[in-house]
């Protein structure tokens, strides 16, 4: 189903992408950010709550994708916390010395809202969120991200890391992951999104991954602190399918 131009993500049956052959996490709980499951049968509500895995790392490391492939293996919902930035008129929003929002400042986007629709859909089995066009740089939507009871709820982003302590708090939070590869094939691929998605004219994109690649050992350390488990992508794969049983994701 589309929705200003989005498929939407839905993980309670099968949307495109489609969901995979059984509900993820029966029987399962998590200790602890980054822990596997433990494999004990949950004893009360709080541990079958425990169902948010955070995706971070720099920019175009694989966070989306790696989400994309969960949702369409496995029926996960996938929340994009890129869809959280403030809008162009927000005062609040940081700008960039090249005259852009600065999409890499944590201030600019709403951490609260973000927590808020996690605990919504894991509560609920479903939460409106928005779709936010960075090209705009402006909210351009809404859709519904929906979940089954016992399905994981993957939440990507750049600033994923730092949902895990008020996550954790509440006693949400299953896993934090930073995805990671080769600085040079992540600047690569970087750009290659951003000028097929024009999301700003090419030399301003070009100029801000260049920033980025020198600012990738940063960025990563600053997830650490925050509890994220550096993998690469193939590694976050395989763990986080032995998590549903499956045998294989989608190439």
């Amino acid at each position: 189903m589309s929705d200003g131009g989005r498929t939407t993500v839905s993980g309670g049956g099968r949307s495109d992408p489609t969901s995979g052959d059984r509900a993820p996490g029966h029987g399962e709980t998590v200790a602890a950010a980054g822990s596997q499951p433990s494999g004990i049968p949950p004893t009360s509500r709080a541990a079958t709550r425990r169902r948010v895995i955070l995706l971070t790392g720099p920019s175009g490391a694989g966070k989306s994708r790696l989400a994309a492939r969960l949702n369409a293996r496995l029926g996960w919902p996938v929340v994009r916390l890129d869809d959280f930035y403030r809008e162009v008129d927000d005062p609040d929003l940081p700008r960039s010395p090249l005259g852009i929002p600065d999409w890499d400042h944590v201030d600019s986007w709403d951490a609260q809202r973000a927590v808020v629709a996690l605990r919504t859909l894991v509560e609920t089995g479903a939460a409106e969120v928005p779709i936010y066009d960075i090209s705009a740089s402006r909210v351009t939507g809404r859709h519904l991200v929906s979940g089954t009871p016992d399905s994981y709820i993957v939440a990507e982003g750049l600033f994923a890391a730092r949902l895990a302590e008020p996550l954790g708090a509440e006693g949400l939070l299953a896993a934090t992951l930073c995805v990671r590869r080769s600085r040079w094939v992540t600047f690569l691929l970087r750009l290659v999104r951003d000028l097929s998605e024009r999301r700003k004219p090419p030399h301003i994109l070009l100029r801000r991954g260049l920033a980025l690649l020198r600012a990738e050992p940063r960025i990563i350390a600053q997830a650490e602190t925050h509890g994220a488990r550096c993998v690469g992508p193939r590694e976050a794969e395989q763990e986080l399918q032995s998590w549903s049983g499956a045998t294989s994701l989608p190439r």
